[in-house]
């Protein structure tokens, strides 16, 4: 089978869609299938861009930077994309049919360009659904309801009606298609995050001696620092633990917040906190593992039941996980009944604090917990079985 995969962005972009994507087309090479993998990319020259990258085929279709540019130049930028892929690669793609079409979300603007190549190709489509937007924005206090939230509405519509299934996070996420789209029969798929089980030649890191950290357990956060994750949420645990001096916290990533969270940080002289810029993927896996605990953080308000794909490095490592998370989120019982950490509510900044003091003082505790969260990662988040579950509903 001919599987073209559409994200908005691949490697080495240091997003965890990046890697998600890589994993996953490795995945179908594995079950004999011929992926190709297209990507807007503001590094590229060429209008189009064609590599071999361990085994799939790679087509970077030159676009203005999406991620990194300012929130209205984004938003501008990301709303052409499908234009701007065919036109670009559009003599590609009509060379290049494709039996299953596999589009990732964010962004929400692939659904124009998915219909017009399930017109030319008479194929499925799977959409990867990860971000339930314009709702989480609206949920978190970024975005009102008005011309531009239903501008945004239109397209999120978009992007739904021109997949043949939707593969949402987690099952919380089935409430929300049950409560917002009731007259609408969209075929649901509840497709977990994944990983690879193991990764070959991973580069040797040694961040906890540079950083002089070899002493303390560390409470390690990688990925987005914006608004969805209330990152002042890790600012009061660090607050609160400043007076423990074997507790410390290392953020890795980008985002909206990090200048802002610089300042903090700066303005309340928090020596227990270090912020990084990202690393190349396999090192910033590497890096993962030297540490102690895996942190997850989510706004409280947020409706809809993101499971972060920063969670992924974490299980690989048999990390126990510390989450403060919005309430009714998936992650309670995915990581409470597997005892593979602790999830508490955001908001409830004692029992964050609580359950932090009782992780780094039990040594024995955080091993059992890092166990359990390996095994989680075996049963439930692994590339190979996210594959075949995609597979799973495409007519042979």
């Amino acid at each position: 089978m001919r599987v073209l995969i559409l994200v908005d962005c691949y490697l080495p972009s240091q997003k965890s869609s990046a890697k998600l994507i890589h994993d996953l087309g490795v995945e179908f090479s594995k079950l004999h299938h011929d992926v190709t993998i297209l990507t807007p990319s503001d590094q590229t020259d060429q209008n189009l861009e064609i590599s071999i990258e361990d085994g799939l085929r790679v087509a970077r279709v030159k676009t203005p930077r999406i991620k990194e540019a300012s929130k209205p130049l984004r938003g501008f930028n990301e709303a052409r994309l499908s234009s701007l892929v065919w036109r670009k690669a559009g003599k590609f793609l009509r060379e290049n049919r494709a039996d299953l079409i596999i589009f990732y979300s964010p962004t929400i603007f692939w659904g124009a360009l998915v219909r017009r190549l399930k017109s030319l190709w008479h194929c499925p489509a799977y959409l990867i659904l990860r971000d339930i937007f314009p709702q989480w924005a609206v949920d978190a206090g970024v975005l009102k309801r008005g011309l531009i939230y239903e501008y945004f509405r239109r397209k999120e519509m978009n992007q739904y009606d021109s997949a043949d299934v939707i593969g949402v996070q987690s099952p919380g996420d089935l409430n929300y298609f049950a409560n917002n789209f009731a007259r609408r029969d969209f075929r649901l798929d509840v497709l977990y995050n994944w990983t690879a089980k193991r990764e070959i030649g991973l580069p040797k890191t040694d961040y906890r001696t540079q950083l002089g950290l070899q002493d303390k357990v560390v409470f390690f956060y990688g990925g987005s620092l914006g608004i969805a994750q209330d990152v002042d949420n890790i600012i009061r645990l660090a607050s609160a633990l400043a007076d423990h001096p074997e507790i410390h916290f290392l953020l890795v990533g980008s985002g909206t917040e990090v200048s802002r969270l610089k300042r903090v940080i700066a303005q309340k002289v928090l020596k227990n906190v270090l912020l990084l810029r990202p690393v190349e993927q396999r090192e910033y896996l590497s890096m993962v593992g030297e540490f102690d605990v895996g942190l997850i953080t989510l706004d409280r308000r947020l409706t809809n039941h993101n499971i972060p794909g920063k969670l992924l490095a974490y299980l690989y490592w048999g990390m126990p996980v510390l989450a403060s998370i919005n309430p009714g989120n998936d992650l309670f019982k995915l990581i409470g009944e597997n005892i593979a950490g602790i999830c508490v509510e955001n908001g409830k900044d004692a029992a964050f604090r609580d359950a932090a003091t009782k992780l780094s003082s039990d040594e024995r505790v955080r091993r059992m917990m890092g166990h359990r969260a390996h095994g989680l990662l075996e049963t439930t988040f692994s590339a190979d079985a996210a594959a075949r579950q995609i597979l799973s509903h495409i007519p042979t």
